[in-house]
This record gives C-alpha cells, structure tokens and sequence, in this order.
C-alpha cells in the first residue's frame, strides 16, 4: 500500500503502515511515540491506539512509560532549579504517588491516552511507572520493584522476559526506556540517593529514600545509531514520521556490550 504524504493519517493507513513496520499480531509492544511527528491524524492519539490495538489483535499488549520525573528530590532538578530553601517544603508537600490519578508529565498525549484507556494497569513505581492495556498488562507492570526502578524488578525485565517489541514512533533512541535495562547489567554500575513521595497504607503520604542505579540516557542517540547499523532496526514511514521497530532482547544486550565499550570508568 502506498501513502499519499499529503493526506491525513487514519486508523486504517496507520494500521496498515504498522503491519508493513512489522508489528507483530498477539506481541507485547512498548510504544515512545511522538504524535506530532506523524502529521496530521485524523482522530488523534486515540486513532493511533486503535491502529495499533488493529495490528496487535485481542492478544496484543499496549505498553507506554507513564513516568513522573517531577516526583523527584528538588535538589536535583536542572530544567528548572528550584532555591534550596524550596527544597524542605517540596519533600514535605507533593502529593503521594496514585496510579489511579497522578498524570505522567513528559511522556507525551499517546502514553496519557493509554493510560486513561478503559482496562488500562498502571505500576505502582512512584517515579518510572508503566501502563499497559492487553492480556499481558498485569504480568507486565505488576511488582515493581521501587529500588530497582528500571533493572530487574521492573517492567523491562518483565518485558525481556516475553521477547517483547519496542516500537519508536516519531522519536529516536534517546528516549528508548530500555536501554536503561542495558545500564543495569552492566558490571558495577553507579548508584545514587533517590527520593520521591508515596501513598502509605492509612490512605496518607511519606518521602521515601532508596539507593538505586544513576541513569544516564546522553549517549542513547549515539548508541541507537550503532544499533540501527547492525540491522536490528526495521525503519518504514508511520504518517509522514519514521518508525523504528526492534525486538527488545537485542536492543537491550547490544546496549550491555555498546556500554561496555564506550562509557569509561570515569562515568561510574
């Protein structure tokens, strides 16, 4: 099937554009998406969910990052910094994590609309959470681990473990979440001190601590072209973006290895 640019995506030329891809009837699928990149689509977010729930079939899984990075200790925080005196104030106040309820923020309208999709499961990770819709959603998001955010008690690990997919929708790899996997298994990586707000059991709130591996995606880009160089990345056209589709295992243990090259000794 050929795509006229100029035309407005649908449900239907998304679907047909995502079997083309390669998405896979009945996979697990973790979706970064980038809905502006795709151009006009007629229905929005809402018809690239149901293009893709189309291609993956009533034994799919949608899965997305719900992240909140703003649930997080305000001495870190860069874009923008907050006076220090702030800081007390901040860890005393923000609201416990709810998965019911907290928003994600920074992880785009595609990943809130499955989110708020009807069946949808949510982790309980107050930092890095998960959503997922499909028969797989609960194996996917259920137990994760809050001191192993994106290592082996997470929905990564669980996603590694089902030969999942990861499809790139309009974005690259610098928002690939499962390279961050790759960044636990390596030998020794570096861990720092994480704060975040959670829910207590009595219905109230609390500022927790826990030691946990010190991400670093700045050189995801950089790894991700290596990866698409060895073959592992089908690219086709989603509207008139680029998607990028790979099975999850060989991203991610290309990743161990790249890391194991490239980041010095310096960078732990």
């Amino acid at each position: 099937m050929t795509t006229d640019a100029s035309a407005p995506g649908t449900r239907r030329t998304l679907a047909a554009q995502l079997r083309l891809l390669g998405v896979r009837p009945g996979a697990t699928l973790l979706v970064h998406a980038g809905l502006r990149s795709l151009g006009y689509v007629c229905g929005g977010p809402q018809a690239v969910a149901l293009a893709l729930r189309d291609v993956l079939g009533p034994d799919g899984t949608i899965v997305v990052p719900t992240h909140t990075p703003d649930n997080s200790d305000p001495a870190e925080w860069r874009n923008p910094p907050v006076p220090v005196d702030w800081w007390p104030l901040i860890r005393a106040e923000m609201p416990g994590f709810d998965p019911a309820v907290t928003p994600s923020r920074c992880m785009g309208v595609f990943a809130e609309t499955i989110r708020c999709w009807p069946g949808a499961l949510r982790s309980s990770h107050p930092q890095v959470s998960f959503a997922a819709l499909g028969p797989a959603a609960e194996q996917v998001v259920g137990g994760h681990a809050r001191a192993d955010m994106l290592g082996e008690g997470s929905p990564l690990a669980r996603l590694y473990e089902r030969d999942a997919d990861v499809l790139l929708l309009g974005v690259d790899h610098g928002v690939n979440t499962s390279l961050h996997l790759a960044e636990y298994r390596r030998p020794g990586p570096p861990r720092e001190r994480v704060g975040a707000a959670v829910r207590t059991a009595d219905g109230g709130r609390d500022w927790v601590w826990w030691q946990d591996v010190r991400l670093d995606a700045t050189d995801f880009v950089a790894l991700g072209r290596d990866l698409d160089a060895t073959g592992a990345v089908r690219a086709g056209p989603v509207g008139v973006a680029t998607g990028r589709l790979m099975r999850q295992r060989a991203a991610v243990d290309f990743a161990v290895q790249w890391l194991a090259r490239n980041r010095t000794t310096e960078d732990a």
